[in-house]
């Protein structure tokens, strides 16, 4: 890596990333800025579904977003007015490296990619420890099948290297800036009276039992959700087992499949409250703060809960935990399950065969991974 640059910016723009989990994922390099400029001030550009993650974030002076469908000038008219002097731009999109570029910000950094290094001042070369998060073939799958081999033509990251991570990536480039890369523990904020309100809105402030979470949509596609049958034979069971309260998370677009778990689950009293659809972005991580565990496909809203300190448990399939798995690699409160199946990780949103790798992770497993996370 080249020598860091020699600046001391007072208006910094960081381009945040578009997607709730990767947002979580950049905290860990948005603290060690903040830790390098302390006296700076740090101006976040993000997505209009993103704002509110910021709210508390001691990285962040000021929060800036745009709305769906606006154009990519629009934007640059609006960061101009902010007079910043030095961008940061955490994705590789070239749309992103010309935002700043629009912006008229004199110093632009970002990761060197086709199409956009034109647009910044600064291109930061990849990491040699970088891996890329190539989809596989249903041809390299069939093949990988037959073989039984773990590799063919990329690198597949092996369990226990945490240099992998995504996270890294995002600290690689602050690093360019004279940061820390160091990793940090990815960390967000709620405040105890945002919990409190939460409670009282959705009827959770008498409840004495033990509550845990449910998060079984994944808006990336089907590869990466754990089959919802086996979603409801664990919970019944870690129900009877615990007498937990589950909080079920989802979207609007996951109503099919969290009120066919509430149907199936609901025959105990106070056994269930299905929340897909009807909290804020701020209410759910008030509410996933509450939870004492969440089970959870790899999604937004499982980075959100492992960076409030909420223990997780997630069956991984068409993902990888060594690239994007939750909280710091190696956090011992979570449980990241995979298994055996060859083409894992493939990266489709889709399985072109039989789904071996999620159905390959038992019930059993997962409810044991949830008992021993929730300390039972």
């Amino acid at each position: 890596m080249s020598a860091p640059l020699q600046i001391q910016p007072r208006r910094i723009l960081v381009r945040g990333t578009n997607w709730l989990g990767d947002a979580v994922m950049t905290t860990p390099a948005l603290l060690r800025l903040r830790e390098k400029f302390p006296e700076a001030h740090v101006a976040l550009l993000v997505p209009e579904k993103l704002r509110d993650l910021w709210l508390h974030h001691p990285a962040v002076n000021e929060t800036i977003s745009f709305a769906p469908g606006e154009s990519v000038f629009s934007v640059g008219s609006t960061l101009r007015a902010g007079k910043y002097d030095l961008a940061l731009v955490l994705p590789n999109s070239p749309r992103s490296a010309i935002e700043t570029w629009l912006a008229g910000i004199p110093q632009r950094i970002g990761g060197a990619r086709p199409w956009r290094d034109c647009f910044l001042t600064n291109a930061v070369a990849p990491r040699p420890e970088a891996v890329k998060m190539r989809k596989r073939t249903p041809t390299e799958i069939h093949q990988l099948i037959k073989s039984a081999v773990s590799e063919i033509g990329n690198r597949k990251p092996e369990i226990g290297n945490v240099s992998a991570h995504q996270l890294h990536e995002y600290l690689h480039l602050v690093a360019a800036l004279g940061a820390s890369p160091d990793p940090l523990p990815p960390t967000l904020f709620v405040a105890p009276e945002e919990i409190e309100a939460a409670k009282r809105k959705f009827g959770l402030d008498n409840i004495t039992q033990p509550i845990f979470g449910l998060n079984p949509g994944a808006e990336y596609g089907p590869a990466k959700r754990w089959p919802v049958e086996k979603f409801i034979t664990a919970a019944r069971e870690i129900q009877q087992r615990t007498n937990c309260v589950w909080l079920i998370f989802g979207g609007s677009n996951d109503g099919v499949i969290t009120n066919k778990i509430e149907l199936a689950i609901g025959n105990w009293p106070s056994a269930i409250v299905n929340l897909a659809g009807k909290t804020s972005l701020r209410e759910l991580m008030a509410l996933l703060k509450l939870c004492r565990m969440l089970l959870t496909n790899d999604s937004g809203p499982m980075h959100v809960a492992a960076a409030l300190g909420t223990p997780v448990v997630v069956p991984f399939g068409s993902t990888s935990p060594e690239l994007t798995g939750p909280g710091l690699p190696g956090d011992a409160r979570h449980r990241l399950l995979k298994s055996d199946a060859p083409c894992a990780p493939c990266f489709l949103r889709e399985c072109p065969i039989d789904f071996r790798c999620l159905n390959g992770i038992s019930v059993e497993r997962v409810v044991e991974a949830v008992l021993s996370a929730q300390g039972r």
